[in-house]
């Protein structure tokens, strides 16, 4: 069965994303990786927030926007939205609640991932007592404001077990199991 992962670049002082959703930071420190290569060939579906969908991409004005992984990944998307597109997009799945968006994404995968992609909707996979596991990339940058890796002010203690840790050129990794 199907496990909920969320994978994500962050910088050191905690934020996913600069302020208003920019990714612009993250376009240099994108580069060779051997984990997320493993992960990109683990992944049997992605289950998106609507901002990441819709534009918080590090690869804004090239022929990577707006493909997974830059291009990386292929496969079927589920994006968690109250505003579906007017015209139908190849591969994605516009779904209104978050049950149905994982159920759906979970039978899409297999005995792959399902990962996620949004600060929100991973912090509402977490609410749900749905996240499996964590994999954070810690990027050497500081960007002082912007989106947090996780906000939920006055939000529960959420205890993790490191799974690894492993270095790369541009980036510390950190794999960890969410206990509950």
């Amino acid at each position: 069965m199907a496990k909920m992962l969320y994978s994500v670049t962050m910088s050191l002082d905690g934020f996913i994303a600069g302020p208003g959703g920019d990714m612009s930071w993250l376009t240099d420190l994108i580069g060779p990786n051997p984990t997320v290569d493993r992960v990109i060939g683990e992944i049997g579906a992605l289950l998106v927030g609507a901002r990441t969908f819709r534009g918080d991409d590090p690869h804004r004005g090239t022929e990577k926007e707006g493909k997974p992984f830059g291009g990386g990944w292929t496969g079927p998307q589920f994006v968690l939205t109250h505003h579906v597109a007017q015209a139908p997009v190849p591969g994605v799945t516009f779904v209104g609640d978050l049950d149905s968006g994982i159920a759906a994404a979970k039978a899409a995968a297999g005995d792959r991932y399902v990962n996620v992609l949004g600060a929100e909707t991973a912090r509402q996979v977490l609410e749900a007592g749905m996240l499996d596991e964590i994999l954070v990339f810690v990027a050497p940058i500081l960007l002082g404001d912007g989106v947090r890796l996780f906000d939920h002010p006055g939000g529960r203690t959420v205890r993790l077990e490191r799974l690894s840790l492993t270095e790369a050129p541009l980036a510390s990794t950190i794999w960890f199991r969410v206990l509950g």
